[in-house]
């Protein structure tokens, strides 16, 4: 990073990603963390030294060039709305918002104003994950069949405001385009409440993406077990991302011929090596931080821009309709892929 003045840096939401959000923002390099805004966050629960506002005026006026938002969905629209309308930068936690409606709002708020803005989707940033779009790019997989994922575990206090499938889905819809660099066409889905909340704690659903492959999708807090795995398919094998340990192996396709006879008649492929890659391994969330930062300064940095959040939005919106009307929905031909 070059030499600059610190940029001063504001944080809206002090819940549990916001704490998360003021312990790496208070410790970043070449940004000063000024005041966290939290209409109803306990005195003292902000890092030491740093004022806790109740308002983004008050944040405002402390003198921020950007603010992280990590408020609930709802309320994304209004305090984003807010900020573009003072001319400060933001990165928005995921998803940007609660509809496709209210996320291209946001978006001609802040590109009208030529601002920086950026969406949290933090699994863009997990080592394993990074190094598995690397490879799928030097075209060590070749065509790309189907990517499968699975995001389970118990319920989450700290969710109230979405289900399932804006809060953890949407990680699954966004790394999935990021990492084949296509496009959802259609979705099915099937949704479960048993929680007794008025939300969905459960999803299932299939896809087809431009680029021909088909997804699989299993999500839920309804699980003792938390997992979070991420296999990708394709004509030379297939690698699996484990984004829980940052883990990454490469199951490849067998060069020797199954002499089994019994064997090979239930085998397209046969098995061959596995690879269990030496990942670097830095905090997602840190990195997800220094991508922003750079932004906003202007070099070249790698963030998830509002339009990329926005088609991620109208994924979810189609499973969630799919589920509600039991049929296929297509995603409209008419948004634009947007480059990745």
């Amino acid at each position: 990073m070059s030499t600059h003045k610190p940029l001063r840096a504001g944080l809206i939401g002090l819940g549990s990603m916001g704490r998360n959000h003021a312990r790496v923002l208070h410790g970043l390099e070449g940004v000063e963390l000024v005041a966290v805004a939290d209409p109803v966050a306990a005195r003292g629960s902000a890092p030491a030294g740093v004022p806790l506002v109740r308002s983004v005026a008050e944040l405002a006026a402390a003198g921020i060039d950007y603010a992280v938002v990590a408020c609930p969905t709802a309320l994304h629209e209004e305090v984003a709305l807010d900020l573009a309308e003072r001319g400060i930068h933001a990165l928005i936690e995921k998803p940007l918002a609660p509809s496709v409606r209210s996320a291209e709002t946001i978006g001609r708020a802040f590109e009208k104003r030529g601002l920086v803005a950026a969406v949290g989707h933090i699994e863009r940033f997990n080592p394993a994950l990074r190094e598995l779009r690397t490879r799928l790019e030097l075209g060590e997989l070749g065509e790309v069949l189907q990517v499968v994922t699975r995001r389970q575990g118990p319920f989450p206090a700290r969710i109230a405001d979405v289900g399932v499938v804006y809060d953890l889905a949407t990680h699954d819809i966004d790394l999935t385009t990021w990492l084949t660099n296509s496009r959802y066409e259609s979705v099915s889905s099937h949704t479960v409440a048993r929680s007794g909340r008025p939300h969905e704690d459960m999803v299932g659903f299939i896809g087809r993406l431009s680029c021909g492959a088909i997804t699989s999708h299993l999500v839920n807090w309804l699980s003792p077990l938390k997992e979070r795995v991420t296999i990708v398919t394709g004509e030379h094998g297939c690698f699996v991302a484990d984004t829980l340990t940052a883990d990454l192996w490469f199951h490849a396709n067998g060069s020797q011929p199954t002499e089994w006879e019994g064997l090979r008649q239930f085998r397209g492929v046969s098995e061959g090596d596995v690879t269990r890659y030496a990942v670097v391994k830095r905090e997602p969330l840190l990195v997800e931080h220094e991508t922003f930062r750079d932004a906003v300064l202007g070099e070249e940095a790698d963030i998830v821009t509002l339009k990329q959040a926005t088609d991620t939005v109208a994924v979810a919106e189609a499973v969630l309709a799919a589920a509600a009307d039991g049929t296929s929905v297509g995603l409209d031909p008419r948004r634009p892929l947007t480059p990745l």
